[in-house]
């Protein structure tokens, strides 16, 4: 066993507790913080549940930093990445007084570029005003950071426009050609990485860059003694995304933007560069035309033998093919030609595998994903668990080296031996009444050894479930309105402060219309809030300031929000959150979970469900002090026999039916 004490460093003497104001001893903590150390010195593997309030994020710090060795911890989002890097890794080290180094890295379009930056100064296309002042903010803030991190640029807002032209991908990274490689900001970000005992990461940038070996992690991972993934609920979506492949009609239209341009200013006299391009532009867009006007989401054997997409596509990549062999041919005159020319070259490699035959042992789905004015061509691992395992124990086919640029060698090395590496896998939602068996299997996670703690809070005290009688079924046409209808009498006893979340972005126009409505019939005084009106953040921000608003919003409200206090009193979700019923991959899982003999809504269906909601419900109590109401606006956690599963893994709060009861306990806030 670990020699640290660390029921002494978490005691209320202990140094956790005189650095901290407001300090809670929590015996789930300890008891967490034990697991992850035994992990650690054994080098195993481990899956932990920690409810809200256990404080999981100390719980894997402490004896990381304590045990020593490198340690990679990977967040669920960039938010979580950077609240993690610069609030609590700091506030645990001073606390521990260990000299650790520690560092962040993201991907690289979150690193302003030198090259690309100078391309949009010498732009004389820029589409709007706003994107001249912004560049113009950003070229003074260029010189003043350090690290070149987009998010550290306060003035320009984060989903501005001008930040795609400033930045780099993998695709358009010039790597060590780039006259500006020694200045780099993506460079100078992995070097400290390198350097760093504790490297923060997020989920999309540790999946993409174990397929891709680059970005740094490929040179991190080997020496780390330690993987700690937070947030880890996200990961099987996460894997599943990364370990797919996928081309899309707006990758095409990149293509031919910056072909065009960079061929106009470096190769004028190469081509005609115009007509080159001409062909697969309009094969780009005939794409989306082969499809009606709605959107939608089909898997390759819907669209039949005769689908137009399949002529389409084949006319798509003898277009893409001219581009490519046009832009080989310049490539020696500017390495943003020679980059082009690969870029061409990888799209193609993407388009000729969509459809072909799936890889032997490994089920795959080729599907469509139709948007309002493009398309995008998937191809998905069925399951993730056996790639996984492989990459987590060091048995890769393919374990391939990356050099400076993060271009593989052609040469493959035979699988390694399996490291002596702890990985850690902890959120506040990974089991289904403590079994982890969801989880595990989507990951290949057999040999994990799996622990969950509740969370410390009083539920029954704090907290109150409801769900309203005489609602229509979910499905039912007037759902939404009549879920308004009845949170309309919680919201005015709870002056307003109150979130409602759906499950689908019409749901959120359709809320936030009727309770704009009922509002001004009623003369309320409450702001509404609507997913998409605002960024995240500003919504969030105004939502705090207002003290009396309804904030309106689907998935990316359900997670990843700590609103403590009476700012958030309650919290209405309008259904039970089941994948959507459109989606090929899981109708491919659940045609194959049956196939086995499985059942696939109880053993699939069911427990992605009952995660997700815990999600959701998770927004209400945030800290010993908080009180709300919890209210799930779908009949069948009452009426069906899997409800009850549904209802036993929510936290243990005080439950009515009764409006009155409820209106009672929210007067008392």
């Amino acid at each position: 066993m670990p020699t640290m004490d660390l029921p002494t460093i978490f005691s209320a003497s202990g140094p956790l507790a005189r650095a901290f104001d407001g300090y809670h001893v929590r015996h789930e903590q300890i008891e967490m913080a034990q697991a992850v150390a035994q992990a650690i010195h054994d080098a195993s593997t481990v899956v932990l549940e920690a409810g809200t309030g256990v404080g999981k994020t100390a719980a894997y710090l402490v004896p990381s930093l304590l045990e020593g060795g490198k340690v990679i911890v990977s967040t669920g989002t960039k938010a979580l990445q950077d609240q993690l890097f610069h609030r609590d890794l700091p506030a645990v080290r001073a606390a521990l007084a260990v000299p650790v180094k520690v560092a962040l890295l993201k991907g690289r379009s979150n690193y302003l570029c030198w090259h690309h930056l100078n391309g949009a100064n010498q732009d004389a296309m820029l589409s709007s005003r706003q994107e001249v002042k912004d560049l113009g903010l950003i070229n003074r803030f260029i010189h003043l950071s350090p690290t070149g991190d987009k998010a550290e640029c306060p003035t320009v807002p984060e989903h501005a426009t001008i930040w795609a032209r400033v930045t780099s991908t993998r695709e358009n990274c010039l790597g060590s050609e780039c006259k500006h490689y020694t200045d780099c900001f993506v460079m100078k970000a992995r070097r400290e990485a390198q350097d760093a005992d504790v490297v923060v990461v997020n989920h999309h940038l540790f999946f993409a860059d174990l397929m891709l070996r680059e970005e740094g992690v490929p040179e991190l991972l080997p020496n780390a003694q330690t993987v700690i993934f937070d947030e880890a609920h996200q990961l099987p979506d996460t894997a599943t995304l990364f370990f797919g492949d996928s081309v899309s009609t707006a990758q095409l239209l990149d293509l031919l933007r910056d072909a065009l341009a960079t061929g106009q200013t470096q190769a004028r006299d190469g081509a005609k560069w115009n007509d080159v391009l001409a062909p697969l532009d309009r094969a780009t867009r005939d794409m989306r035309l082969c499809f009606g006007p709605q959107t939608q989401r089909l898997a390759q054997p819907q669209l039949g033998p005769t689908h137009p997409l399949h002529a389409a596509l084949l006319t798509l990549r003898e277009a893409l093919s001219e581009v490519r062999d046009t832009l080989e041919s310049q490539a020696d005159r500017s390495p943003d030609l020679a980059q082009l020319q690969r870029r061409a070259h990888a799209l193609m490699q993407r388009l000729s595998a969509w459809g072909a035959p799936e890889r032997a042992n490994e089920p795959e789905l080729c599907w469509v994903d139709v948007g309002s004015h493009g398309l995008q061509l998937h191809r998905t691992p069925i399951s993730v668990a056996d790639v996984f395992r492989r990459q987590r124990l060091g048995l890769t086919d393919n374990a391939f080296e990356a050099d400076e640029d993060g271009e593989e060698e052609a040469e493959a090395k035979p699988p390694a031996e399996a490291p002596r590496r702890a990985w850690i896998f902890t959120s506040a939602t990974l089991a289904v009444k403590n079994d982890f068996t969801h989880f595990t299997q989507a990951l290949g996670l057999e040999d994990a050894h799996c622990l969950a703690w509740s969370s410390p809070y009083d539920y029954p005290t704090q907290a109150m479930l409801y769900v309203p009688e005489g609602l229509p079924q979910p499905s039912a046409p007037n759902h939404t309105e009549a879920l308004v209808d009845a949170a309309l009498p919680l919201i005015r006893a709870n002056r307003g402060r109150a979130f409602v979340l759906c499950t689908s972005h019409r749901a959120v126009q359709r809320a936030a219309d009727h309770l704009k409505k009922l509002f001004e019939e009623g003369g309320d005084p409450f702001p509404v809030l609507r997913q998409g009106d605002a960024p995240r953040p500003t919504l969030l921000d105004d939502f705090r300031r207002a003290g009396n608003a309804v904030l309106v919003g689907s998935h990316s409200f359900w997670e990843g929000i700590d609103v403590k206090g009476d700012a958030l009193t309650l919290v209405v979700i309008d259904k039970l959150p089941f994948a959507p019923p459109d989606d090929p991959v899981l109708a491919k899982r659940l045609e194959l979970l049956e196939q086995e003999g499985g059942n696939p809504f109880m053993e699939h269906q069911v427990p992605q469900a009952i995660i997700a909601l815990k999600q959701g419900a998770g927004r209400l109590i945030r800290s010993e002090t908080d009180r709300g109401v919890l209210m799930i606006g779908d009949v069948r956690l009452i009426e069906k026999p899997y409800g009850k599963r549904i209802w036993q893994s929510l936290p243990p709060m005080k439950r009515s039916r009764k409006e009155d009861d409820v209106v009672a306990f929210l007067s008392t806030l």
